[in-house]
């Protein structure tokens, strides 16, 4: 399969402009994708892009990821109900900085290939135009009437909360962009999602007009999840690339707790898996899908090329800690961020640590905490064998805890029947 062949069969492909299969048939192109550094970090709504620009170099093209230093003080309007907060100067270095480190481990930089990757940064050539030379140069041509056709722009003049004149001029200088990389960079392809088409074909529009050439672009669809809601965002917010924002256990959680029919479409779209291997297993899927392992890939095969093998083998080590018995020594073995991580959501409650210093009897402290809501529930759980600590079954209520207990010199684990557990911090 060629490069379009493969991003239809992924459903990685929605709108195209004419020419851009043949372009692409051609030659090596040089093709871009815009970045919007709101943050230090890009977060899984951005994987798309990213893996567009993978299988473009990896299908021999040049691929070029920019930026946004200088759109990202504007911000895109593009189908937002209203405008965004604008960042200053400082915060958008950071983040292009940031968001720099994370793209370099995904695309291959190294110069002495002819299809090398490269970062661009549009505050790099915008920072040097003054307004006028902007408005004289390059708005003359591109019609106000065009602009206005854009439904982008058409939703939000009709709504309630219009439109700024900064925010209605973004298409014409992420269309610069595009003339901008056509004439220093010979980039002839923009890509990006589907709901920034009407400003990629503004871009163009300005080659054809301003520099008498020839481009091409095509969007990728929007990703939502099946239920309607939106693709990205937990009840504990968004899901970061940055393993300091989203643990790698919590973000290898995400794909594994996708749902069956989202999980068909995302082994297409977030994986490198071959078409062959994703019908087989979306097939054994069907027949057992109680297995999960569809989900079980993955997860594993996203975890990996964000967060590397090592990370992904703890996040499966670490996922079983909840779910077995003979998870002891893990436990045991994590440190305490890896272990606030695992027991993300599990209720918490406190002990004072100088009761634990003298020894506490495992009754009344499972009472005091508030575990359990009485002595006598306390009891007779212990009694029938229903609580274990640190993943070690309490043998009886005599037993008495103290500072030996504590993982990390803070944290003691129980466990309440098979799926009930609760964190006791000593303070």
């Amino acid at each position: 399969m060629n490069l379009i062949e493969e991003l239809r069969w992924r459903g990685m492909l929605q709108d195209m402009m004419p020419g851009t299969e043949e372009q692409l048939k051609k030659e090596m192109t040089t093709a871009y994708i815009g970045f919007d550094p709101t943050a230090e970090s890009l977060h899984i709504g951005s994987l798309v892009p990213i893996l567009l620009l993978v299988h473009l170099q990896k299908a021999g093209h040049k691929p070029l990821a920019l930026v946004g230093g200088a759109t990202g003080m504007v911000g895109d309007p593009s189908f937002k109900a209203e405008e965004r907060k604008m960042l200053d100067l400082d915060t958008l270095q950071k983040n292009v900085a940031g968001i720099r480190a994370q793209l370099e481990r995904f695309l291959d930089f190294d110069p002495a290939k002819p299809n090398a990757a490269e970062m661009v940064n549009n505050f790099d050539w915008f920072q040097h135009i003054s307004f006028l030379d902007f408005i004289r140069d390059t708005g003359k041509h591109i019609t106000v009437n065009y602009m206005m056709a854009k439904d982008s722009v058409k939703k939000r003049i009709e709504g309630d909360n219009g439109m700024s004149f900064t925010e209605f001029t973004y298409q014409l200088i992420q269309g610069y962009d595009f003339y901008h990389l056509y004439t220093v960079k010979n980039c002839k392809l923009q890509m990006g999602g589907s709901d920034q088409w009407g400003n990629i074909v503004t871009g163009t529009e300005l080659i054809r007009r301003k520099a008498g050439g020839e481009a091409f672009a095509f969007t990728c669809p929007l990703i939502k999840k099946a239920d309607g809601t939106k693709f990205g965002k937990t009840e504990q917010g968004t899901v970061w690339l940055d393993s300091r924002r989203t643990s790698p256990y919590m973000f290898y959680q995400f794909w594994l707790n996708t749902t069956d029919v989202d999980a068909e479409s995302y082994i297409k779209i977030f994986t490198f898996m071959e078409q062959p291997e994703v019908d087989e297993l979306i097939a054994k899927h069907r027949e057992a899908p109680h297995l999960r392992q569809l989900q079980q890939r993955l997860a594993k095969e996203v975890t990996t090329f964000i967060h590397g093998e090592e990370s992904y083998e703890f996040a499966v080590k670490a996922s079983s800690l909840l779910f077995s018995n003979d998870t002891a020594e893990l436990l045991v073995s994590l440190t305490e961020e890896q272990l606030l991580d695992v027991m993300d959501g599990v209720p918490q409650f406190e002990v004072a640590k100088a009761d634990l210093e003298t020894g506490k009897d495992v009754v009344s402290l499972l009472a005091e905490t508030g575990i359990f809501p009485s002595k006598g529930e306390a009891r007779k759980t212990v009694q029938g064998g229903g609580v274990s600590m640190n993943k070690n079954k309490i043998e009886g209520i005599e037993t008495v805890i103290n500072t030996n207990a504590l993982l990390r010199d803070k944290y003691i684990l129980f466990q309440k029947g098979k799926k009930n557990y609760y964190l006791v911090k000593a303070v």
